[in-house]
């Protein structure tokens, strides 16, 4: 099977399913882009009708062609010398190019920025599931316990600790935030 057949059997199956999620008969959807013959294998896709046909559906480019990823489960990655262990929730970037991550922080001297309070661009966002933690936000110590969540600017230094124990965070990072806290310089 060649790599031009996989992609466009991917793309058939993803048209098909999206049309049928937004409850589109294949007559409307001929009407936009034609994309009823290309689901059914009656016209071969070329690249410069990929963009269209992401649109019609109303899907982005990346997730109509993107290879199905047989392995669902997402396993944690363990940072012994920062106290951490980190689940990613979305391969690659998700919507708007955040990244989603479960953290779970061990050691009440360690935890994302500990050791070095950090800036980068943009925003930060987490809650709390599990446990306290301290949040560092310039010269702040700001204790956030299980069920708030907390927004702040990251262009003030910042950190993430664990407070009384072991604390459990979901969070939302942009590129720069994944970067920094994810993927931190050695």
């Amino acid at each position: 099977m060649t790599q031009e057949s996989d992609v466009d059997s991917t793309v058939r199956m993803r048209i098909r399913h999206l049309r049928q999620a937004r409850g589109w008969s294949l007559d409307s959807l001929a009407e936009r882009a034609f994309l009823s013959r290309i689901e059914t294998g009656h016209r071969r896709i070329s690249l410069d009708q990929l963009t269209a046909l992401a649109r019609a559906p109303g899907t982005s480019l990346d997730q109509l062609v993107e290879t199905v990823n047989d392995d669902v489960v997402i396993r944690p990655q363990h940072d012994e010398q920062r106290g951490l262990t980190t689940w990613l929730l979305n391969r690659g970037f998700g919507p708007a190019g955040v990244t989603v991550a479960r953290m779970r922080i061990t050691d009440e001297a360690r935890g994302p920025g500990a050791d070095q309070p950090g800036v980068h661009p943009g925003n930060d966002w987490f809650t709390v599931l599990s446990g306290t933690v301290t949040l560092i936000l310039g010269e702040r110590a700001i204790r956030v316990e299980t069920g708030p969540a907390a927004e702040f600017s990251t262009v003030v230094p910042h950190a993430i600790k664990a407070h009384g124990g072991p604390a459990e965070i979901l969070c939302i990072l942009d590129h720069d935030g994944q970067r920094a806290h994810l993927h931190p310089p050695v």
